[in-house]
C-alpha cells in the first residue's frame, strides 16, 4: 500500500481526535469565569476564574478564550493555559495573553474556560483530550488594571 495514503488517513484520525473529548466531562469538576477582565494598553488581557477537579491520569489546564463574532464568523484567540491541581480544593486561575482588540474599557467581551486533561492514548495518538468541565459563553466586561 502506498505510503501517502495511509500518512492521510493518520491525518484525519489525529484531526478528529483532537476535535473531540476523548470522554464525557468528570461529573464534580467544575471552572468558572469572573464577570470582569483586565484590559493593559498594550493589549494584554488577563481573564480569571475559579475551577475545581480530581483525579486525572495526565496534567489537567485550564484554556480560556476570547470570543470574537461577527456575521458569518466567529474566531477563538486562546488566552494562555494554566496547570490545574485536582485535588478536590475549589481554586483561582488567571491566564494572560495578548490578542488583537478593538474593543475599549469599559465594555463587554464573550469569554470561554475549559478544564482539559492530556490523557495517556495509544498509537498515534499519545496524548488526547479529556474534558473535565467546561464553563459556558459569558459576557465579561473590560477593566483596566
Amino acid at each position: 500500500m502506498p505510503v501517502r495514503p495511509l500518512l492521510g488517513a493518520a491525518a484525519v484520525t489525529l484531526a478528529l481526535a483532537a476535535a473531540a473529548p476523548a470522554n464525557a466531562a468528570e461529573p464534580n469538576a467544575t471552572v468558572s469565569v469572573d464577570q470582569v477582565a483586565r484590559l493593559a494598553a498594550d493589549g494584554t488581557v488577563t481573564l480569571s476564574g475559579t475551577y475545581r477537579c480530581t483525579g486525572g491520569s495526565g496534567p489537567v489546564f485550564v484554556s480560556a478564550s476570547l470570543i470574537h463574532s461577527s456575521p458569518g464568523m466567529t474566531v477563538r484567540y486562546g488566552i494562555g493555559s494554566t496547570r490545574a491541581v485536582c485535588d478536590g480544593t475549589l481554586r483561582h486561575w488567571a491566564n494572560t495573553g495578548r490578542t488583537v482588540t478593538d474593543t475599549p474599557v469599559g465594555e463587554t467581551v464573550r469569554v470561554e474556560a475549559a478544564l482539559v486533561e492530556l490523557a495517556p492514548g495509544s498509537g498515534l495518538l499519545p496524548l488526547v483530550p479529556r474534558f473535565h468541565a467546561e464553563a459556558p459563553e459569558r459576557d465579561v466586561t473590560l477593566v483596566a488594571p
